[in-house]
Formats: structure tokens, sequence, C-alpha cells
């Protein structure tokens, strides 16, 4: 049963109850076996299945989302997300044998894979279903028990979570619990065993101070300015449809969205011709050609930018009193600007030249780690030098944001962009704990490792360790 915090927590109060409660189900055993973690991801599965048109229209009145993007951006990808987990998690679950060193012969070393105990899940505003149930689901594979706390800037979203999740899954085992940012704090005064956060930079440090003093362990999946490379061999209207694309999606308020474009000189023009030609294409069918932003704060900021560029503005139409941005493409501002310091998350694309891939490499290495790199290139060597040379968290070559939908491959980020990973097997294992075990036979049993030592006892020990 959820409940939800407005007022500081005492020892007493139902939450500190609450995620007792949990840690007793926990110390039971009950969520360790295969069959019950099958349980809560095809659990999940059903859940997304069932009750689409209501995820839906939460997601179009936190966000103005469409049904489709609601399906691909929250749905869709919640659902691989579990469906891969449950195929693979026997698999997942197996000890994994070592090979011993001579010394240590006879005896059989493995890993085994544990359920590290209560883990705290942190969702954001954006993607409030995605960001919220695809980290519940790497606990629960893991065999965890799990407390979730939805984004209240996306009440509907929250509500719609808290009254499903135990109506689907283990309630003994998985709580929801609404509140803001002070009842977070709160949850984690209480410690858990681990916590999950996606969400901004400050906040992930706010967090992360937060969670210290009980040594409870972080995946911070923050974000950063996700640059896209374009080479001057790029085909760029594959590149300027797949940037418009996902820029686009949810109004840009994405965190592996395409903060920024480098252009070679060259191309420059050409690409952000196709962008601008690009959007309208796909705007055509819209009543109108704004966009929605979350709330009034962000739109502030975002119209900020706008106000302080020095670029030239391709778009920025803005309807204040609907809190509404056009799609804008802003080329060549002053690197050192708002707009170019602080991640944008919205429907504006700076867009700037530069002379040369190296030239490309250093801009982006002289700024923190991005969350995700996106090159467009046709060529292999370009391509290699770019993913070798610049940091991120990830990285996409050819196409925007589609590595996140690989549960193969782990998300996450690197620096400022995030702390851990997650997704796939690297959920699983991020959320157990990795015990190395030894197992050892009690004969034989050689006097010599056992002190006092002679001079060949010890010449022994020294070629066997």
């Amino acid at each position: 049963m959820a409940t939800p915090l407005t007022a500081r927590q005492s020892t007493a109060s139902p939450v500190v109850e609450q995620v007792d409660a949990l840690r007793s189900t926990f110390a039971s055993g009950t969520t360790r076996p295969y069959a019950w973690r099958i349980r809560q991801l095809e659990s999940i599965e059903r859940l997304l299945a069932e009750r689409e048109s209501d995820i839906a229209a939460a997601l179009a009145a936190d966000l103005g989302r469409s049904a489709e993007e609601a399906w691909l951006g929250d749905i869709a990808s919640t659902a691989g997300e579990a469906s891969y987990a449950r195929k693979h998690l026997k698999k997942w679950m197996r000890k994994r044998r070592v090979r011993l060193p001579l010394n240590q012969l006879p005896g059989r070393g493995w890993v085994q894979y544990e359920p590290l105990g209560v883990v705290l899940v942190i969702g954001p505003w954006n993607y409030p279903v995605y960001l919220t149930l695809g980290p519940l689901i790497a606990a629960v594979a893991a065999g965890n028990c799990a407390v979730l706390k939805p984004s209240e800037l996306a009440p509907a979203t929250s509500a719609l979570l808290t009254a499903l999740v135990p109506q689907y899954l283990d309630s003994s085992a998985v709580s929801v619990i609404e509140g803001d940012a002070e009842v977070t704090q709160d949850l984690l005064l209480l410690g858990f065993d681990h916590a999950v956060f996606t969400g901004g930079t400050d906040i992930g440090k706010k967090i992360m101070a937060a969670a210290a003093p009980t040594l409870t362990p972080v995946t911070l999946e923050l974000g950063g300015k996700s640059p896209v490379i374009v080479a001057e061999d790029a085909d760029l209207d594959v590149a300027a449809r797949r940037i418009a694309w996902v820029k686009l999606l949810n109004s840009g308020q994405t965190c592996i969205a395409p903060d920024y474009v480098l252009a070679h000189r060259s191309i420059a023009e050409q690409l952000i011709a196709k962008i601008t030609a690009t959007i309208a294409e796909f705007r055509s069918d819209a009543s109108d050609d704004t966009l929605p932003i979350v709330n009034e704060r962000q739109y502030a900021r975002l119209a900020g930018y706008l106000s302080q560029t020095s670029g030239r503005i391709l778009g920025g139409a803005a309807d204040e009193s609907r809190r509404r941005l056009q799609p804008t493409v802003v080329v060549d501002p002053d690197p050192q600007e708002p707009l170019m310091t602080d991640e944008i998350f919205g429907p504006i694309l700076p867009v700037l030249t530069v002379d040369s891939v190296d030239a490309a490499i250093e801009f982006v290495n002289a700024r923190p780690k991005p969350l995700a790199m996106y090159a467009f290139t046709s060529s292999k060597r370009t391509a290699s030098q770019l993913t070798e040379s610049i940091s991120s968290g990830g990285a996409v070559i050819n196409h925007i944001a589609m590595h996140c939908l690989v549960p193969a491959l782990p998300f996450g980020g690197v620096g400022a962009s995030g702390i851990g990973d997650y997704h796939g097997s690297w959920g699983f294992e991020r959320l157990s704990h990795r015990k190395a075990v030894l197992s050892k036979s009690a004969k034989p049993d050689p006097r010599l490792v056992y002190p006092p030592y002679s001079a060949r006892d010890l010449k022994l020990m020294r070629k066997l360790f």
C-alpha cells in the first residue's frame, strides 16, 4: 500500500513501518526463489499490456504526450526490458565457476549472485513509467524488495503507479511512496541497500550526499550535454531525420536527446536546412507548431536561453500561457552562453560549425563528460576515432539514443553524467552482491603452511604462493 508523505519522518512513522515490513519480507527469503522473480517480471509485462490506455492517458495529462509517444517511450521500452530479463534470468542466476591457482587445489571456486535487500528507486518526471519500472525490473530480477518513489512533477502517472503496482506485484515486497523532494530525503535517511536515481546532475549530488551517512550505494543516471558530431562524409538526409526525430520526442525532455550538433563547416548549412525541413515535415499534421513543456519553471528556463542567445534563431515561437515552445534551431551560439553550458532538456537544438573531426573532439572533451555521444559518418575509421577519443556514458554511430533500447548493452553515465549502469544483465549484477566462494576439503592439510616455518618450508611456500 502506498503512503504519501508531506513532512519529516519520525522513527514511528508509517513509512518507517512500511520499509521495516519490506526488510522483514526480504529476511523471510520470499524474494529469493527463481519462481518469485519470474512472477514479478511477468506481472510487470501484464501491467503494461493491460493498462496501456491508462498509462497513455496519465502521460498525456502530465506531459502532453501522444499515445504513440507514450507507447514508444514508456510502454514498449519497459516491456522489452522485462521480457529480456524474464528470458535470461535463469542464466544470470547461475553460479559462475572460476579456475583456481595451483596453490588452492584441491578445491572449487565460484561467484554467486545474492540479492542486496531493499532497493530505493527514485523516478523522474520525463519518462515516469520507463525510468521507474525499468530499475524495478533489475531489482526484482535480482531478488530484492523495492520502494518506488515516483516524481511528484508527473502527478497523474505517480497516482497511477500507486494504484497499479500493488494490484500486479507482490505488495509485501514492492511499495510505492509518493511525495516531493523532502520525502526523498526522508527515505534516504532510513538507509537502503541500494538507491537508483534518474534526474539532473545537481539533484544527483544531493541524492549522493543524502545517501552517504547511511553508506547507501547509489546508481545515478544523470544527464549532460550529449553531442552529435556530423562529419563531412555523413549521409545528411539520414542524419537530419534521426536527429530531428529524437529531439522532438517528449518535447526534447529526454536525458539522451541530442543536446547540440557539431557539423563540419563544408556541410553545416545543408544539414541545418535539412533538419529544419524535417522538423516541419514531422509536425505537418499537428494542430499547431509548438510542443508542451512540463511546467512554468522549465518553460521560463528554455525561453531564457532563446532571449539570451547570440546565435541565429530558426523558429523560436512561444506560447507562455500554455507553456508551449516551437522546435527551434540556433545556429552558432556563443559556446560560453547558458544555452551551451546548461543541459537544454527541451526542443531547442544548437548547431555549431567546426573545421574538422579533431576540432569536434577537442570541443567535447573540454566540457563535462556527456551521457551519450552520437556520430554520423560513413567512415569506420572516423567512427572509431570518435568513440575512442571521447569519453561518454554510451555512444551511437549513425543514429541517436537507440543504445538505450538494447537490453544487452549497459546503460549509464560517466563523470558528471552518472555513476553506475543497468539494463539487462548489467542491472541484475548492479543490484546483486557478487559473492566470492572458495570451497576446500579438509584433506590434504600440509604441515608446511603452518608456523613455525623451517627454511625448507619457506622455500616451498615461495614456489607455491
